[in-house]
Parts: structure tokens; C-alpha cells; sequence
């Protein structure tokens, strides 16, 4: 598998395609477009790759930072996601932006990338919140924060509460306690709600 390249960049597409020659071996890679601007013709460039493999091609992905070739990683592992429309993602989203997104539940924010749909952006925002580090929205700024309200945000937004409902109800539970028993409370005040 390769891992990264550094080598020359010979050429570079407006489409997101760049060649880097390393020891007199060029290498085609698709690359996000928002890193292009960082593999001018002439100049050595680094990429974190990805080798994606079929059964009738090998094509290698490359990113500016391990972050982003993880978060890509993430994506291709969503169902109804493959490696072309990932690198879109990519591309309108970096990393910290996407799970921004996810956190927010920004639907409007993944349509508007090519190919995305608000049904296809439904079901893919489900997936990345399972799957991406997405942040906790209400604890960001609260170093330490217990893991048990980690845990009881994960499972609620698991069980289909939305995140408006989620927040809500994490604002009046205590700042510490077992997982099993805050979630209980949760779900108690989420039943009596009108």
C-alpha cells in the first residue's frame, strides 16, 4: 500500500488531478481541490495517500494532511458513498467544517455538494454522526467534561432524537452520574415533553 508521496509535482489539473514524480516514478492523484494550491508545477509536494483498489482499477487519492485522508476514510466507509463522491465532500468541506456540519445537523450544508441531495444528505448525516469525531456542541468549552453525557448524547441521537431535542434535554440533566441512569432521566423527561 502507499502511504505518501513527496516528490515533484509535474502537473496539476483545474479538475483535482496532480502527477508527482518520486525518484523518476510519476504518480497520478485525485486530490481535494482545496489542496491544489499548495502543489504548484515545479515545486516538491507531500500528499497522505490513499490507494483505493477495484476489480477493474487502482486509483490513488492523496490529501494535504493525515486529517483530511482520514476523514475520507470515513466517508468511503459510509454506505452510498464512494471514493468520487467523498473527494467532493472534501472539497467543499475540510474536515473540521464537515463534522462542524454534523454536529449541527446541517442539512443545507451537505447539499451543497454536487450529487448531494436532501435524502441522500439525511441519511448520510446519520452515518457521519455515528462515524466522524463530531464535537459536543454543548460541552466544547467544558474541559473535562464527563464521557457519560458523551455517552447518553450518542444514544439518544442513536434512538432518532433530533438535536434541538437532544440539547434540550442534556441542559437539565446532571453534570455527572452513571450513563444507565442518566439516559434513563433523559428518556423520562423526553416522554413527558408536550
Amino acid at each position: 500500500m502507499i502511504g505518501s508521496l513527496r516528490g515533484t509535482v509535474l502537473e496539476r489539473s483545474p479538475t483535482g488531478e496532480v502527477l508527482v514524480e518520486v525518484n523518476g516514478v510519476g504518480y497520478r492523484c485525485l486530490v481535494p481541490l482545496g489542496a491544489l494550491a499548495g502543489l504548484t508545477p515545479g515545486s516538491i509536494g507531500f500528499l497522505m495517500t490513499h490507494l483505493h483498489v477495484r476489480e477493474d482499477a487502482m486509483t490513488l487519492f492523496g490529501f494535504a494532511t493525515r486529517e483530511e485522508r482520514d476523514t475520507f476514510e470515513v466517508l468511503i466507509g459510509a454506505s452510498g458513498v464512494g471514493p468520487k463522491l467523498a473527494l467532493a465532500i472534501l472539497s467543499v468541506h475540510p474536515p473540521a467544517a464537515l463534522r462542524r456540519a454534523v454536529a449541527e445537523d446541517d442539512l443545507d450544508a451537505l447539499c451543497l455538494v454536487p450529487g448531494i441531495g436532501k435524502r441522500t444528505a439525511q441519511k448520510l448525516m446519520v452515518e457521519l454522526a455515528a462515524r466522524l469525531d463530531v464535537p459536543d456542541l454543548d460541552l466544547r468549552d467544558d474541559v473535562g467534561a464527563p464521557p457519560a453525557r458523551a455517552d447518553v448524547r450518542a444514544a439518544l441521537t442513536e434512538l432518532g432524537y433530533g438535536p434541538d431535542e437532544v440539547r434540550a434535554v442534556l441542559a437539565g440533566l446532571p453534570t455527572e452520574g452513571a450513563v444507565e441512569d442518566l439516559l434513563r432521566d433523559a428518556l423520562r423527561r423526553l416522554a413527558v415533553k408536550p
